[in-house]
C-alpha cells in the first residue's frame, strides 16, 4: 500500500473530495470503506470540508486518493440532513468563526432563521459575526430594523456588521474582522455569500445569480461546500444556501445555555432546570420584565422551545 499522506477538504461533492497537502498539492480522493470517526458525530456526510484526513495514493499520475481517516476535530457545525430529518449534516470543521450573511431587503431574512444558527455555532463552540449584507437598499425602515437588530444581537454578545459589495470601505471591514482564521460563511439563498466572497477574493469569480424576480427568494448557485484561500492569508468556506437551519440533538432544558443573555442568568434561577415559562423566581422572566432580556429574542426562544417538542 503507498505511503499514507495528510490533506486538507478543501472541496466536498458528496462521493469526491478535493483534498490539499501542506505542500500545496492537489488530490481528489473518495472514501473505502468505513472511516473512524466518533460516533457521536455519525453524519450523513463523514468527511466536510476543513477536515484534515489521512489519505494513500491510488493512482498518482491521475491524482487520485483513497480517504482512510480523519483527524480529530476541533469544533464543526452541524445542521438537520436536507435528506433526512434524523440525521445530521456536518456543514463545516474546524472553523475559527462562523460568519452568518442575512439581509434585510431581496430576500429578507427573519430573525428566527438567525436564532436558529446561532443556537447552533453556540452548542458546537464556533464564535459568530453576523453580517447585514445589501445596505445599499436600505430604506428608512430598515435602517431602524438594523438599529433594533444592532442593539438586540449586541445585547446577547454578538457583533453585527452592515456591508455592501458596492461600498469597497465595508468590505474592508468585513476582512479586517474575519481575520486570518477558517470562516465559514452561511446564509439563506440570494443573501450575496458568493457576491461577497468575490469581493474578498477577487480572483475566484465564484458565480452569482440575481434573487427571483416573482419569488423575491435567492437560487442556489452554490451546490457544494468549498474553501477559498484568502489573498490577506485565511480561508473561506462558502456553502450551500439553506432555506432552515434545522436543530438536531437539542434538549429542551439545554435550550436557554445557548441563548448568551439568558445563559448569563441561570444561575439566579430558583430552579437549576428552569425551561422560563411560569416557574417562580426565574431570572429570565424578571429580566424581561425588567426590560433587560430583550421580548423579540425572548420569543424567538419561545418558538424553538415549541418546535423541539416534549412536555410543555
Amino acid at each position: 500500500m503507498s505511503k499514507v499522506k495528510k490533506g486538507l477538504v478543501y472541496k466536498s461533492t458528496g462521493s469526491w473530495y478535493v483534498l490539499q497537502e501542506e505542500n500545496g498539492a492537489i488530490w481528489k480522493a473518495r472514501i473505502r470503506g468505513k472511516l473512524k470517526i466518533d460516533e457521536n458525530i455519525a453524519a450523513t456526510n463523514p468527511v466536510a470540508v476543513g477536515d484534515w484526513v489521512d489519505f494513500f495514493v491510488e493512482d498518482e499520475e491521475a491524482g487520485l486518493g483513497i480517504i482512510t481517516d480523519i483527524q480529530a476535530r476541533k469544533n464543526y457545525i452541524v445542521r438537520v440532513s436536507p435528506h433526512n430529518r434524523h440525521h445530521k449534516h456536518v456543514v463545516a470543521a474546524n472553523l475559527d468563526r462562523a460568519v452568518l450573511i442575512a439581509s434585510l431587503a431581496e430576500p429578507r431574512t427573519s430573525n428566527g432563521f438567525i436564532d436558529r444558527f446561532l443556537i447552533t455555532a453556540e452548542a458546537y463552540h464556533v464564535p459568530t459575526l453576523i453580517v447585514i449584507n445589501k445596505q445599499d437598499l436600505h430604506t428608512e425602515k430598515h435602517q431602524q430594523q438594523l438599529a433594533d437588530w444592532t442593539y438586540m444581537y449586541g445585547n446577547a454578545g454578538y457583533e453585527l456588521l452592515a456591508v455592501s459589495a458596492l461600498r469597497p470601505e465595508t468590505i474592508d471591514s468585513l476582512r479586517q474582522k474575519i481575520g486570518k482564521g477558517t470562516v465559514l460563511f452561511s446564509g439563506h439563498s440570494g443573501v450575496g455569500k458568493s457576491t461577497l466572497i468575490n469581493a474578498l477574493i477577487p480572483d475566484k469569480n465564484i458565480r452569482t445569480m440575481e434573487v427571483s424576480d416573482w419569488s423575491g427568494k435567492g437560487q442556489h448557485t452554490t451546490t457544494f461546500a468549498e474553501m477559498y484561500d484568502q489573498p490577506s492569508g485565511g480561508k473561506i468556506i462558502d456553502t450551500p444556501g439553506v432555506k432552515e437551519f434545522g436543530l438536531i440533538d437539542m434538549k429542551r432544558e439545554e435550550l436557554s445555555h445557548y441563548f448568551p443573555e439568558m445563559n448569563r442568568l441561570l444561575p439566579e434561577c430558583k430552579f437549576n432546570n428552569c425551561i422560563h415559562l411560569n416557574e417562580p423566581q426565574c431570572a429570565v422572566k424578571a429580566a424581561l420584565r425588567a426590560g433587560s432580556l430583550h421580548a423579540e429574542r425572548y420569543n424567538s426562544y419561545l418558538g424553538i422551545l415549541d418546535s423541539l417538542g416534549g412536555a410543555k
